[in-house]
């Protein structure tokens, strides 16, 4: 990992920025869920995750609260990395199919995986200022991918959360244009393709709206528009 992200990494981590998520990530960790009482939670912000030569962007909404913010690794330890993963090893993003722990041997390949919110937010809703406070941390992940050709965004603050960069870069005028709906695709200003994708949480994919068929045509999609955009 380029020194860029080494030091990323460690202010993210370091974060104490928004109270509210402050307290919240700290509490889970002291009280923990029955099922982990004797794992030592994270309780910190999560960094981004994955390969730094990515052509593909994976950006959700924030940490779970007995996931990543039990594990410190994005999807790692909840049912939403128990449904995501398999879909990614059998795309070609990673290693294997199972995340467990942050030393459990996952390796991503031309993907990388980040969060409009670094902390875990009571019932899975950051406030518009902590959506804010955080932004910046995506800007600067995007200044050290520069192969990233698409980008999946995972839920609707996802998706808002990759508007709201390029509108700050001054390469989107208004949002009107982009309208978030599962499997929408956008050819955005700055080059790149945005998919939509229904967030994989345990909602979601217990309800059946969101398939494994849906989420794995979203990432096919996404191997097969990264290559076709490098060779174009």
């Amino acid at each position: 990992m380029s020194a860029l992200f080494t030091d990323l990494d460690r202010e993210i981590i370091a974060c104490t920025g928004c109270p509210r998520l402050v307290e919240y990530r700290e509490r889970i960790a002291r009280e923990k869920r029955r099922a982990y009482l004797d794992c030592e939670y994270w309780g910190k912000p999560v960094p981004g995750f994955g390969d730094p030569n990515a052509r593909v962007l994976v950006l959700g909404l924030a940490p779970g609260a007995h996931g990543s913010n039990r594990t410190g690794r994005p999807f790692t330890g909840d049912a939403s990395g128990k449904f995501m993963y398999p879909i990614l090893y059998e795309a070609g993003f990673c290693n294997q199919p199972n995340a467990t722990n942050r030393d459990d041997g996952l390796q991503l390949n031309n993907l990388y995986i980040t969060a409009a919110v670094r902390c875990a937010p009571p019932d899975n809703k950051p406030l518009p200022q902590e959506l804010a406070n955080c932004a910046p941390f995506l800007d600067r992940e995007m200044d050290g991918l520069r192969k990233i050709r698409v980008v999946v965004a995972l839920g609707r603050i996802g998706f808002e959360a990759y508007l709201n960069f390029l509108k700050g870069r001054g390469m989107l005028k208004s949002k009107i244009a982009y309208v978030f709906r599962h499997g929408a695709k956008y050819e955005m200003p700055d080059g790149k393709i945005l998919l939509a994708s229904y967030h994989p949480s345990n909602q979601n994919t217990q309800t059946g709206k969101l398939t494994r068929q849906m989420f794995a045509a979203i990432f096919k999609d996404a191997a097969r528009l990264s290559e076709s955009v490098i060779r174009s």
